[in-house]
């Protein structure tokens, strides 16, 4: 027998109320980033730059080393365009590039 209150809820539905509280830290949909960074950047730029994390729309980016660092400081605002323009929205205000591992 159960009890009034003591009935299971299917985890999916538990996540789903999670990810949509509007009190979130942080959007659940800007882990597209991760999905379309290829796909935006292309094989070059994606064999020696990751993203990292994104929060308040600064997107932080690891890249191979100081020359790649250098050439994507120059382009930040067109990846950054096109990756918003690939969400649909304005989802990064700023790229910071960084040296380090992958």
């Amino acid at each position: 027998m159960e009890k009034d209150g003591d009935s299971l809820v299917p985890l999916k539905d538990v996540i789903s109320n999670i990810l949509s509280d509007p009190t979130l830290p942080f959007n659940p949909d800007d882990a597209n980033i991760w999905r379309v960074w290829d796909e935006v950047v292309g094989p070059a730029i994606s064999k020696n730059a990751r993203p990292l994390w994104i929060k308040n729309g600064k997107l932080k980016v690891t890249v191979s080393d100081p020359i790649w660092l250098q050439e994507l400081q120059f382009v930040e605002k067109d990846i950054r365009e096109k990756l918003n323009a690939k969400l649909g929205r304005k989802a990064v205000d700023k790229i910071e590039f960084r040296v380090g591992a992958k």
